[in-house]
């Protein structure tokens, strides 16, 4: 259904679990940073009024996820560290050159937020689906489906501004390059260390 080139190894859980403080930071960082992509295509794509408007419910729904992760670590004991680069996607952000068409920019950012979308939501599976702490797994499998529909909205409106031929061949190309990328990593508490 992702369609993803490279699938996480189950060896990542168990980097994640022994560092789980580090891992809810590095999650509730990871939904601020969601929703102020969301708010910042609002801000630069104001005349998209469709697009505005799930942006904003976007922004919204990413900001409450922050809310519960945070307070599962509150729960927990836990304190929220401090935020660090995430360097997955400045990865991605870098794939596509910088291009002077509004559109096409547009579509980078959709296709880009897609993917992060997209691999949070296999993280979120593994984790949840390998995982001792039922509260956790719970909490990670209901987070999953809301990644999915995420994914599934911004790789539709990436296809909607641009001809689905053109998008799809950036969309593989991108796939491609991060399934390299994604081979090196799986040893950082990081969703997508």
């Amino acid at each position: 259904m992702l369609g993803l080139k490279f699938e996480t190894e189950t060896s990542w859980v168990d980097v994640a679990s022994n560092g789980l403080e580090q891992l809810l930071t590095d999650h509730a960082f990871a939904e601020i940073k969601a929703s102020g992509n969301a708010t910042s295509i609002i801000i630069n794509y104001s005349e998209e009024t469709e697009l505005v408007k799930d942006m904003s419910d976007i922004a919204i729904e990413e900001m409450e996820h922050f809310r519960m992760v945070h307070n599962v670590m509150i729960e927990r004991g836990m304190v929220l560290g401090q935020a660090t680069k995430n360097d997955y996607a400045l990865n991605l952000q870098k794939f596509f050159p910088k291009v002077h068409d509004r559109k096409e920019a547009l579509v980078h950012r959709l296709l880009v937020a897609a993917l992060i979308e997209a691999r949070s939501c296999e993280r979120f599976k593994v984790f949840a689906d390998n995982m001792k702490d039922e509260q956790l797994s719970k909490f990670y499998t209901d987070l999953m489906i809301s990644e999915a529909n995420h994914y599934t909205l911004f790789l539709g409106y990436a296809r909607k501004y641009m001809d689905r031929e053109i998008v799809d061949k950036k969309w593989n190309d991108l796939l491609a390059f991060e399934a390299e990328m994604m081979k090196n990593r799986g040893t950082l508490a990081k969703v997508h260390g």
